[in-house]
């Protein structure tokens, strides 16, 4: 039975990290998906790496963002004012 259409399942992005240990950053999308393939990763967590915007990430933390901005984007983005 196909999991595609399941977005209930969050992802951490900490736990997307473990399976992108060997990238060398800047990395595309697709060369993120890929490795973590290679690594093992479920399908949660290559859905969460397709998700992502087409663009080249310049370090984990930038992959991390994208992934948590999926999941609702409720970062200090733009929350100026303290």
């Amino acid at each position: 039975m196909p999991d595609q259409g399941d977005q209930g399942s969050v992802v951490n992005p900490v736990q997307v990290q473990k399976f992108l240990k060997n990238v060398d950053y800047p990395a595309k999308k697709d060369d993120l998906v890929r490795a973590a393939q290679e690594e093992g990763a479920d399908e949660n967590v290559l859905s969460a790496l397709k998700a992502m915007p087409e663009e080249e990430f310049q370090t984990p933390a930038d992959v991390s963002e994208a992934i948590g901005d999926e999941d609702g984007g409720n970062e200090t983005d733009n929350g100026g004012d303290e």
